[in-house]
């Protein structure tokens, strides 16, 4: 504190120093007017329009003229007998305010100056000044960054440094008094990228082969630092600079050759991500440690000017880790809170085994993110793909369709032939049965947000066939697609298929399933 008054004080000194014959015709003394506290507001952007500042203080008459640098404003005294207007010459009513019109083109440029005030004064030793009050003219903040695109946006392990382009806005050239927008590259530590090149919509680093290594995730996120205050600003300096952090995009790291980490991170580029209703929400599949992971991202379009846009793990283990294994098919809720996937990692539930029906392989599960409520939540997972009777037992579930409030999960059970069942694909009653060699499927209300509700799995049809969709083990089986309000499924593929329910026939392989019974 010390130290900011004796700033002040040099500042001060300076500026009396350059003013010892002064515009009023009086040679440097103490200074004999009115006392100044404070003025209102203290500081100001630059570039904006004419400013009315008030002052506060003591030891003011009708007279009192404000300055700012010496150069006399426009000033309005209000009195206790002139009420909301300035008042006149010769009025004689108390002072109730002073306050001053500030030309734009005096605050035009960044810089710290100085209000003043001036009145009538007479006799050896008085000058009418009033004590200088600094004002503060900042520069035009920084904005905050965004990142549309990154290119490449994947590479092997073990690959050499690599040039990397990021697109987006905001950027800031290397000539800024902030030394332009820094690229940082994010994983378990933060590391930050040297640009070769700089414009306002792409910036050019070089990734080093260091941190292309090892097989896994990183984020690139670009970030502008606030602009500094002008020189000699002593008071509320800080939190005027504007900058910040961009938005987050992921670059992933495959597996070196064809093994399966580089074979799971290619079916990961092919996987289609899934969007709420408003655009806000985003869920997709990314790679990270060998494994595809689901994600969601909060983008904070549409949200409130306090959202912090961030990126949660979907297919998260008991313990907030990643899943044990590949995670993949995200479908989201209209509203962006729940997210089914299916994945074949066993970590993600306390159920396991056939005491829930559950198979071996990859399940259905349903995650609440807890996005867009304001209550505390806790986000949590359940295993749709189980049923109590059996039903599902040695099957897997893959491909889920999510209802538009999270309610209904349709998806796909495939089982691989064991055994031939050809009475079950005509007969019902299979229902009961252990299915095997055979797709399925099945849509099961959760009974979320439903009172008195027991949640029960449904099946809709049965085909014949085992996960390789055409037996010839070359093609992937097509999953159902549920309509907003559960009313309708629609199935592709189904031309041999026995569908449980009332169905109109979309094309020679396209059926839609009135499922309007099950709410």
């Amino acid at each position: 504190m010390k130290r900011s008054w004796t700033a002040i004080a040099v500042t001060f000194a300076a500026f009396f120093a350059a003013t010892g014959c002064n515009d009023y015709g009086n040679t440097f003394q103490s200074n004999t007017g009115a006392f100044l506290q404070f003025v209102s507001p203290s500081n100001v952007t630059a570039g904006g329009a004419d400013l009315t500042i008030t002052l506060t203080g003591q030891g003011f008459v009708l007279q009192t003229v404000v300055t700012f640098n010496q150069q006399k404003l426009k000033t309005c005294i209000v009195t206790t007998t002139a009420a909301n207007t300035c008042a006149p010459a010769n009025d004689t009513g108390s002072i109730v305010s002073v306050s001053a019109v500030v030309p734009a083109a005096m605050i035009a440029k960044p810089g710290t100056d100085f209000v003043q005030t001036v009145q009538p004064h007479s006799g050896t030793g008085t000058n009418g000044l009033s004590n200088p009050v600094a004002f503060i003219v900042f520069p035009p903040p920084n904005p905050v960054p965004t990142v549309t695109t990154i290119a490449p946006n994947s590479a092997p392990s073990g690959s050499a440094a690599l040039p990397l382009t990021i697109t987006g806005t905001n950027f800031l050239l290397t000539s800024d008094p902030t030394g332009g927008s820094q690229v940082f590259w994010n994983t378990a530590t933060q590391t930050a990228l040297t640009a070769t090149n700089i414009t306002t919509t792409q910036i050019q680093v070089t990734v080093p082969a260091t941190l292309l290594a090892t097989a896994g995730t990183a984020t690139v996120t670009v970030n502008n630092l606030p602009v500094p205050p002008p020189a000699n600003c002593q008071i509320n300096c800080t939190g005027h600079g504007g900058g910040g952090t961009s938005n987050a995009t992921t670059f992933t790291i495959t597996g070196a050759g064809g093994n399966s980490a580089n074979a799971s991170a290619a079916l990961v580029e092919e996987e289609t991500p899934a969007v709420s209703l408003d655009g806000r929400y985003v869920g997709y599949t990314a790679s990270q440690n060998g494994h595809a992971q689901i994600f969601a991202r909060d983008t904070c379009q549409g949200a409130e000017p306090s959202c912090q846009p961030r990126t949660i793990l979907v297919s998260s283990a008991l313990d907030g880790t990643a899943a044990s294994d590949d995670s993949h098919s995200p479908s989201m809720s209209s509203d962006g809170r729940y997210v089914a996937f299916s994945s074949a990692a066993a970590n993600l539930v306390t159920e396991t085994g056939t005491s829930t029906g559950m198979g071996t392989g990859r399940q259905v599960y349903l995650r609440d993110t807890c996005f867009g409520v304001s209550a505390s939540c806790t986000p949590s997972t359940q295993l749709i793909s189980t049923d109590p009777n059996g039903t599902l037992l040695g099957t897997e579930g893959i491909l889920p369709s999510l209802s538009a409030s999270g309610r209904y999960v349709a998806f796909l059970a495939v089982t691989k032939s064991q055994a031939a069942q050809a009475s079950a694909a005509t007969s019902k009653s299979a229902a009961s049965t252990i299915n095997s060699g055979y797709r399925q499927v099945f849509v099961r209300d959760t009974c979320l947000g439903a009172a008195n509700c027991t949640p029960k799995i449904t099946r809709i049809s049965l085909q014949p066939g085992d996960g390789s969709g055409t037996g010839t083990g070359t093609t992937k089986p097509p999953g159902p697609a549920i309509s907003g309000s559960a009313d309708h499924v629609a199935l592709a593929g189904g031309t041999t298929a026995t569908l449980f329910m009332h169905s109109v026939a979309i094309d020679d392989g396209v059926f839609l399933a009135l499922t309007k019974s099950q709410q």
